[in-house]
């Protein structure tokens, strides 16, 4: 597929409205990035309705509390209300009632405050906690730049200048399709090497399944305040997705001797292979055996799993970042790629190979399914696949949301170990669909 096929098609406005739309709103990936901060309250500038369906999407889909309030916008407001009122009045009564006192209030719009234009960042001189905003209207973006805008500004609002670095201090950025776990064993393979390893947003120790106490109130683990005031002495920052480079850009304007190591993704071989001779090179020390042994690991499953999958043709849909990184991994292993399709537009489209990749929703994907062997998409497909008898091909649930499966925080796809187990997954479910049908 050549790039300028991608970006015609990725901007091609080909229908008026979105049918069974797998693309999700900006404030749903700022909610989800303001989870990550310790002690934080996530406030969306809306009608109580948009934060009530973002909360019950996190809700099913991780199976945990999640903790969202809402300036509860209404029709007057909207017209009447220069938004500080509002906003204040929230905040007031929400931390009155619950009598807690967060470390942070995460701030942000919707297409409806957007479009009202309400001063966000003015009102910020009236809130004695610690405040960061963020601009995420529904009509432009997606989940995965909501995350991502959202890292930036917490950056740009709060890390402090810095003219020197520490050396073994490091400083990840995973994109939003990256689990709790995932960013997990990315910090741990990055403390094996003797780095001090910061995530923002942290998923890893607030929405990993941990049972805790007083869960919904306020953002439980995560990175905290203090700790994004100093990122401006890390040594490295490491952006994971194309959509973090932003938030990478943002921290070096702190610090221009912090040296940046950009991943468009971390599944497969090659991949895995380049992060940790990275780490390698910085602290010029060999990887655990543990690594070692799930790299032969890998390979060896590379080789279990050819024959099943270089026999197979494949449809991904999903967030941009998620979408690369799985097509090489099944590309690797002699995987055909009939169809991409993506949430949203990102240069990172035009790197994959594949027949097609485009920007559409499910009515659009489904015109690939009768071709497919199998299909990685997010739960909204397993109507499509299942309804009748037209379709034959499998469904493997990756992306938001996943109603239909438990433990989505503790799923990992990335480095050795997850592409191992991706690919047995992968080569499992085509062994139930092409034997039994």
């Amino acid at each position: 597929m050549e790039c300028n096929e991608v970006i015609a098609l990725s901007r091609q406005e080909h229908k008026p409205l979105q049918v069974n739309p797998i693309k999700h709103s900006q404030p749903m990936g700022a909610a989800l990035a303001f989870c990550g901060i310790r002690n934080c309250l996530p406030l969306m500038h809306a009608a109580q309705g948009c934060a009530s369906y973002t909360k019950v999407f996190f809700t099913r889909h991780f199976n945990e509390p999640i903790p969202l309030y809402s300036t509860s916008v209404t029709d007057i407001t909207a017209v009447l209300d220069g938004g500080d009122y509002s906003i204040l009045l929230s905040i007031e009564n929400i931390t009155q009632k619950n009598k807690f006192a967060p470390e942070l209030i995460g701030l942000h719009t919707t297409g409806l405050t957007e479009t009202k234009g309400d001063d966000i960042r003015g009102v910020g001189m009236h809130i004695e906690i610690p405040y960061c905003y963020v601009n995420t209207p529904d009509f432009e973006g997606g989940m995965e730049s909501g995350w991502a805008l959202t890292a930036k500004a917490l950056i740009d609002q709060h890390t402090k200048p810095q003219s020197h670095v520490r050396p073994n201090k490091i400083l990840l950025l995973p994109h939003v399709s990256m689990s709790p776990l995932e960013v997990e064993k990315l910090k741990a393979l990055c403390e094996s090497f003797g780095f001090e390893t910061c995530a923002l947003p942290d998923l890893s120790s607030s929405m990993d399944g941990f049972f805790g106490e007083q869960q919904g109130k306020l953002a439980q683990g995560g990175i905290g305040i203090d700790e994004i005031e100093v990122l401006g002495n890390c040594g490295t920052v490491i952006s994971v997705g194309s959509s973090m480079r932003i938030a990478a850009e943002a921290l070096l304007a702190k610090n221009p001797r912090i040296s940046h190591l950009h991943f468009d993704h971390l599944m497969g071989l090659k991949m895995s292979d380049n992060f940790i001779g990275a780490l390698m090179e910085k602290r010029q020390i060999a990887p655990s055996p543990s690594v070692k042994r799930w790299r032969g690991r890998l390979q060896d499953a590379m080789l279990d799993t050819h024959f099943m999958i270089g026999s197979s043709r494949f449809v991904i849909t999903g967030e941009p970042d998620m979408c690369v990184g799985i097509a090489e991994l099944l590309q690797s292993v002699g995987g055909t790629i009939a169809a991409v399709v993506s949430t949203v537009y990102s240069p990172v489209l035009e790197i994959i190979e594949a027949e097609r990749v485009f920007v559409g929703d499910l009515e659009d994907a489904k015109t690939y399914f009768k071709d497919a062997d199998l299909v990685i998409s997010n739960f909204h497909a397993e109507r499509i696949l299942h309804s009748n008898g037209e379709y034959h091909a499998g469904l493997l649930l990756r992306g938001f949301p996943n109603y239909e499966e438990l433990g989505n925080q503790l799923r990992s796809d990335q480095l050795y170990e997850g592409g191992t187990c991706f690919l047995f997954e992968v080569a499992n479910k085509l062994r139930e669909v092409k034997h039994h049908g």
